[in-house]
């Protein structure tokens, strides 16, 4: 199945559900967690902070090699927008920093199988926020100490409950 196929398909709108499809074009869902939508929030709210130009976004879909991904929360340069103001169901390339909020089915080893999809696509830094909040950094040539692009952004993140 085609991602715009997906995404138009009036049987999945509104799935509460992370949906993607894998190199065979089958739809993947993954069922979403409140914890995993806060950690999308705040990792979001703290880019915002940061970011001087550019745009964040949740829910990002990116064409990879294995398939339509969606990174859970992205930030595209305005050079990112200016290349894909047309292309953007799924983008043919990654933002420059893709964020992923680990779910405890994610294994290491499947974290790491989609940072290097997402490096294939261009992307610049890849960052995974595990189940307790700490974000962990990575560029093409594996782990940074932090980010290189937004270089305030703490390495960990907390859930403030008001």
């Amino acid at each position: 199945m085609e991602w715009r196929e997906v995404v138009e398909h009036p049987s999945l709108k509104n799935l509460p559900f992370k949906i993607e499809t894998n190199e065979w074009g089958q739809i993947v869902m993954t069922p979403a967690r409140g914890r995993h939508g806060i950690y999308q929030g705040i990792i979001d709210r703290t880019l915002g902070r940061l970011a001087k130009d550019g745009q964040i976004f949740i829910e990002c879909p990116v064409q990879t090699s294995e398939g339509t991904r969606v990174a859970d929360v992205a930030w595209g340069s305005t050079e990112f927008f200016r290349r894909n103001k047309d292309n953007d169901n799924p983008y043919p390339e990654s933002p420059e920093v893709v964020a992923e909020v680990k779910s405890p089915s994610n294994s290491e080893k499947a974290m790491k199988w989609k940072a290097a999809l997402y490096f294939e696509k261009g992307a610049k830094e890849v960052w995974f926020c595990d189940e307790g909040g700490g974000m962990h950094f990575f560029g093409p040539q594996g782990a940074l100490m932090s980010s290189e692009i937004f270089t305030e952004f703490p390495g960990h993140i907390d859930i403030e409950i008001v």
